[in-house]
């Protein structure tokens, strides 16, 4: 089979490559340069953290060379400035707290990628992602979760199409993560015992998005006061967008015994409220822009899931009603504040039902 593999060059995809390669597959291997922050101190743009850095990059390329394939280099620098860092900008100015990996995966890498999988002749598409898709008898493609529940990454696919899932592989989403590891010793992939996955968001160098925001929001970001629900001024913020739903630290409050966290974020008053941490929860998040896999229930029926508000957080069960891509899940019991512009992610057992923002 032709398969176009997406080689970004770390321990996963290098790994996938092998594995293909060995299954007797004709391979084309692709990198695609992204949008990275202009503004960011020159020294933070080779940050080994990152996956867009010369050392990835240099990987990508010997494995390429090792396993004798073709290698593409395909700059989606203006794509993903668009689709991906713009709206990111532009969602925390508007105090939300945006998820972009979602919009990364479903317009960049299974988007334009799929396409030039197209061009170059290719069948499959192959990532080094932790998920599996099975297909049904009536040729549903289904998403499900990895078997290596800590790596999983199913929860940031929910936006793939029918199409998009009918043509990629996924080779790890049965695998545990050491074997992973055993197998790219086996393969000799090279890596230290130092080496460090990509955590964190591949478009500026720092760990959290405050002075990415800090330098691309400067004009927008203005002080105001931190509030409590009764009104009473505790505090100065510097910038609305700075700040996120339930954090803690950094808020400077000082004189008060109980610790707070922030609860809402209101962009009107140019105002943080903050709140006793854990003691304010809600029963029900408004959902938009709500996606389906392969299926999804009737409209304006109350349907049982189980959801997930971050990547690897834990499921907690509820009811969904929705209509026109907009819905509200219902807890079953209460919860903790949420982010808005975060997704919540729809299961059912294994399966990846669907998804949408919370608004």
């Amino acid at each position: 089979m032709k398969i176009l593999i997406a080689l970004s060059g770390g321990i996963d995809s290098s790994t996938v490559a092998h594995m293909l390669h060995e299954q007797g597959h004709e391979l084309i291997g692709v990198r695609f340069t992204l949008w990275s922050d202009p503004l960011a101190p020159p020294m933070a743009q080779i940050l080994p953290s990152k996956c867009c850095n010369t050392q990835t990059a240099a990987r990508a390329r010997n494995v390429a060379s090792k396993l004798a394939i073709p290698y593409h280099i395909v700059d989606l620098e203006k794509e993903f400035k668009e689709n991906v860092v713009d709206p990111f900008l532009e969602g925390y100015k508007n105090g939300l707290t945006p998820n972009p990996c979602i919009n990364c995966n479903r317009t960049i890498k299974f988007g334009k990628l799929l396409e030039l999988a197209d061009q170059l002749g290719c069948e499959k598409m192959a990532t080094g992602h932790y998920a599996r898709v099975a297909v049904e008898c009536d040729s549903r493609h289904l998403l499900l979760e990895a078997s290596d529940k800590s790596k999983d990454q199913s929860y940031y696919l929910y936006g793939l199409s029918q199409e998009q899932l009918s043509r990629v592989i996924f080779p790890l989403g049965s695998m545990f993560k050491d074997d992973v590891y055993a197998l790219a010793k086996h393969y000799s992939v090279p890596f230290d015992d130092e080496y460090r996955e990509s955590q964190d968001l591949c478009f500026f160098p720092e760990k959290s998005p405050e002075e990415f925001l800090r330098r691309h929001l400067s004009s927008s970001l203005q002080p105001g006061n931190i509030v409590r629900r009764d009104g009473m001024v505790v505090g100065t913020h510097e910038g609305v967008a700075l700040y996120t739903i339930g954090q803690r630290r950094g808020l400077k409050i000082g004189g008060l015994k109980i610790p707070l966290e922030v609860v809402e974020k209101n962009t009107a008053n140019n105002e943080i409220v903050v709140a006793e941490q854990g003691k304010e929860k809600i029963t029900q998040v408004s959902l938009s822009d709500i996606q389906w896999v392969s299926w999804q229930p009737p409209e304006d029926h109350e349907d049982a899931f189980e959801c997930r508000v971050r990547s690897l957080s834990d499921r907690k069960r509820g009811t969904l009603t929705h209509t026109k891509g907009k819905g509200v899940f219902r807890f079953s019991s209460p919860h903790p504040i949420v982010a808005a512009g975060q997704s919540l992610v729809l299961y059912r057992g294994e399966e990846v039902v669907g998804g949408g923002v919370m608004t």
